[in-house]
């Protein structure tokens, strides 16, 4: 249960494996983990809200990044 549980094998692909390949940060990958997986666990509203913190997160940072980007000389 600590490897390779049920939820995480759905598809051809782990979740993990595809994060990686796609060379996602901590906040986007924790998303996508949420959002791939959520329909197989117990509680799939609590993954979509912890899928939504992530996306949150992300979303003020790109804003910060936008605001950074359009003050400069």
């Amino acid at each position: 249960m600590v490897n390779a549980p049920p939820h995480y094998r759905q598809g051809q692909i782990e979740v993990i494996d595809f994060i990686v390949d796609q060379k996602m940060d901590y906040c986007l990958g924790n998303a996508i983990k949420y959002l791939a997986r959520y329909r197989f666990k117990g509680s799939p509203v609590e993954d979509l809200k912890k899928a939504k913190f992530y996306i949150n997160k992300l979303i003020k940072k790109e804003e910060a990044l936008g605001k950074k980007q359009t003050n400069r000389p």
